[in-house]
């Protein structure tokens, strides 16, 4: 199948695993960068004004369409494959000559920040809505989608394995993700309990004044490679998810042990069917569940490695990665 996929192509960006996934499962792919659109870069003018207006600088919106069509004038699609693109022209996208037009989202499309009026206008002119929250489907169908198609999350194996930490520096517990209003006091409280023994990495952390004089490490995002070391040099490793998206399970809860981490998480259904509890992760219900987990795998490291290693066989040894993801969306759409 001829696939032309419209999606950030970033190093460490899930839709360019997507998009190697698709590869990988025997497609030929085009992939067309939609980054300036979806992530305009910090302090720019393209930055500004989608603070102050929601949307996107429409220089950057019109260039990403010419590269878009220009590209389906090339490959001539089976499949156009648009992973985020809310913030393009519904009516231009939905005009590629393509047999079919599928639109993913990672994340709750009932949340509004991850849709836009003209998105939602237009939703049910796509041929199938992709979604990873379970909770979405029967929405999407209420607001008319032509089909919903499920798949969970995934890791990519090129980057999310066992990889040597880059310091001889290890941590008791840590947590790999973006600063958020509802996992701060959490997180902002283990790092002042532990000190040293934390690691925190991401978006937004470093600008947390809680944290300053705390002793933990505190780090910007990690992507690709980097992510998987950082993940190696923990023991705890805190898989939290974003309640504004509703999540029962998130890219972390795949990435975390298919790169040999110890998978820490909030028991959800979701969790409890992806790994076993007390075998293959280690699962709570809340702050002081949480706590006492971290101090046994302080504790006990040898134990927490073994449940890390078959936390690792059971990911890496089933259909979780993004080639396998793949191949469920082409099935679902024959």
């Amino acid at each position: 199948m001829r696939i032309l996929f419209a999606g950030d192509d970033w190093y460490g960006s899930n839709a360019r695993s997507f998009a190697d996934g698709f590869r990988r499962a025997g497609h030929d792919v085009t992939v067309v960068d939609t980054t300036a659109v979806t992530l305009p870069r910090r302090g720019t003018p393209a930055w500004w004004y989608a603070k102050a207006t929601g949307r996107r600088w429409p220089a950057d919106v019109a260039a990403a369409h010419r590269r878009i069509e220009e590209a389906a004038g090339t490959s001539r699609p089976d499949l156009l494959f648009c992973y985020t693109a809310v913030h393009l022209d519904q009516e231009r996208l939905l005009s590629v000559p393509a047999a079919r037009r599928v639109h993913y989202s990672a994340d709750d499309v009932a949340n509004p920040v991850n849709t836009t009026p003209a998105y939602l206008a237009a939703e049910a002119g796509w041929d199938a809505i992709v979604t990873t929250k379970a909770h979405n489907v029967s929405e999407l169908q209420a607001r008319g989608a032509r089909r919903v198609v499920l798949v969970p999350c995934a890791y990519d194996p090129a980057w999310h394995r066992p990889v040597a930490p880059r310091s001889a520096r290890r941590y008791a517990a840590g947590f790999v993700g973006n600063a958020r209003p509802d996992r701060a006091d959490l997180l902002t409280g283990l790092a002042r309990e532990m000190g040293g023994r934390f690691y925190l990495a991401g978006n937004g952390w470093r600008r947390r004044p809680a944290l300053r004089g705390s002793g933990a490490t505190v780090r910007g995002p990690q992507y690709g490679t980097d992510l998987s070391a950082a993940i190696g040099a923990i023991g705890a490793n805190l898989v939290l998810l974003n309640s504004d998206n509703r999540d029962t399970h998130t890219c972390r809860s795949y990435e975390v042990p298919a790169a040999g981490g110890l998978f820490v998480g909030p028991r959800t259904a979701d969790h409890e069917a992806l790994l076993a509890d007390g075998r293959e992760a280690l699962l709570f219900d809340g702050p002081a569940e949480l706590r006492e987990i971290v101090a046994r795998v302080e504790a006990d490291p040898d134990a927490a490695a073994r449940i890390a290693a078959r936390g690792h066989a059971a990911i890496t040894g089933g259909r979780n990665t993004y080639e396998d993801r793949a191949k469920e969306i082409v099935d679902a759409l024959s």
